[in-house]
């Protein structure tokens, strides 16, 4: 857990925090939104996954609740920085964050989830249509006040974190991830494979094996990342995807533009499991598909059980 939450925080100087360099630009909705919101109640079926935007620069590390998500993906934001984007299905944690602002790339990639809901800071104003109309349901600072607190350890807007009980009273299951992710034993092929690095124009990420684990160890920036749960990020399952990575209409205020990542279509990838690498093609034929992995004979490629990250890099 990070150091001690307090909620007053929020009241002064919300952050969203929809730049390259940590500044901070107030989405300023909530004019309609409802001061608090229920719980999600428990049910059978048609339970949504619970999305959360991740700060992952040096100021916001270490993170907090990302070993309880089912999927991470990694993408590129502006000033060659990058995000996490947290996926819960299985396990809600007590706490996660720091919570940033959400980006365009994001409400084509969360199409595959069946109405999610998504946390998020704040987003530039001109990207709130979108938003709005986008199939999910927010939940921010502003709609979800209860949700969520800002820790002491560190300045805004690296201190925002969610407390997910707040918004749903028990995970959804498995039944959520909607991704398209096929698991089960390895199959044949592959190369032994003891580390693999993705380089961003400003952030790096390494993921090296290890065999007493059976994970994936990650390193940011040549450093080990962790957690404020003591332990350190260590995935079952590395898909780095090559992807078009193009800029979009949208830019920060510092003039920087946003990248958009497209995660609809087809290309290659590279899947990490149980110390091997395996080159694959990947297909997502609509925004509502999850994405599917096929090796070269054209076999489903299968992940190993536990946590998946997804890295899109760009395609070369």
């Amino acid at each position: 857990m990070p150091a001690v939450l307090v909620a007053a925080g929020l009241a002064v100087g919300l952050v969203t925090g929809c730049t390259s360099s940590g500044g901070s630009t107030d989405d300023k909705r909530g004019s309609t939104a409802p001061a608090t919101r229920e719980p999600r109640p428990n049910g059978s079926g048609g339970r949504p996954a619970l999305v959360v935007k991740i700060d992952n620069t040096p100021a916001a590390r270490p993170l907090t609740g990302l070993d309880a998500a089912d999927v991470v993906y990694v993408e590129q934001v502006e000033g060659g920085l990058s995000r996490l984007l947290a996926v819960y299905a299985t396990r809600l944690p007590g706490s996660v964050g720091p919570v940033r602002s959400v980006r365009e790339s994001d409400l084509e990639l969360l199409r595959q989830f069946d109405r999610p809901v998504l946390a998020f800071s704040g987003a530039q104003s001109k990207l709130l249509p979108l938003i709005d109309r986008a199939p999910l349901e927010e939940a921010t600072p502003v709609s979800s006040p209860d949700a969520y607190s800002r820790g002491t350890d560190r300045s805004a807007p690296h201190n925002l974190y969610l407390r997910p009980e707040r918004l749903m009273d028990g995970p959804p299951g498995r039944a959520a991830l909607t991704t398209g992710f096929r698991f089960g034993p390895a199959p044949a092929g592959g190369k032994p494979e003891n580390a693999l690095t993705v380089r961003y124009p400003a952030a790096r990420f390494t993921f090296t094996w290890s065999a007493a684990d059976g994970r994936w160890l990650v390193s940011l920036d040549g450093t080990p990342a962790t957690t404020t749960e003591g332990g350190r990020p260590a995935p079952a399952t590395v898909v780095v995807q090559y992807v078009t990575v193009r800029p979009s209409g949208y830019r920060d205020f510092l003039g920087n533009t946003t990248p958009y990542t497209e995660t609809v279509g087809s290309g290659k990838a590279t899947v990490l499991r149980d110390g091997r690498a395996y080159g694959v093609n990947w297909s997502r034929p609509t925004a509502r598909d999850g994405t599917s992995f096929t090796t070269a004979d054209g076999e489903r490629m299968t992940f190993a059980h536990g946590q998946v990250w997804v890295v899109y890099a760009k395609a070369p």
